[in-house]
């Protein structure tokens, strides 16, 4: 299987896929709280709130030296023993190189780690982000009390 890159020229998928790197990050660092910051805007132009990043875990994913997606996952505070993702966000022009799925899969290796029983999470109107939980094996599901809007879907991925 090949993938064109940004240049047009084709690579195998193992090597699409070397491209990008995925490392957690200390968000208590201003650098990299800015950073982050930075692709909050970028990937979600103001249509959600900035999120705390002093709470959970956060990953940032890079191309070379650049950040180009990054994913936080904490407590869930609706759901017992359970994760939630709180942030998922792509670069456009980095869009189709399987970032959130990686990213989300990160985020269940640390819920495994915290030892979790499941991961949940929320989409409004976006069917993109909608497809790739789907693709990652999560399940829409009805929480007991629904935290955001009348229309959003919820997620739920169980970990053991």
């Amino acid at each position: 299987m090949t993938a064109s890159s940004h240049d047009g020229t084709n690579l195998s998928f193992a090597d699409e896929y070397a491209m990008y790197k995925i490392r957690i990050v200390d968000a208590s660092d201003d650098d990299v709280a800015d950073t982050l910051a930075d692709l909050h805007q970028s990937t979600f132009f103001g249509a959600a709130a900035m999120p705390r990043f002093d709470l959970g875990a956060w990953w940032l994913a890079y191309r070379g030296d650049d950040a180009v997606a990054f994913a936080g996952v904490m407590p869930s505070t609706h759901v017992r023993n359970c994760g939630y993702v709180s942030r998922v966000g792509v670069l456009r022009r980095h869009w189709g190189h399987g970032l959130q799925i990686r990213l989300m899969r990160a985020i269940e290796a640390q819920g495994r780690r915290m030892g979790w029983d499941s991961v949940v999470s929320d989409t409004t109107d976006n069917p993109v982000s909608a497809n790739n939980f789907i693709q990652a094996g999560y399940r829409l599901y009805e929480p007991e009390v629904p935290w955001a809007w009348s229309h959003t879907l919820y997620w739920r991925k169980w970990l053991r």
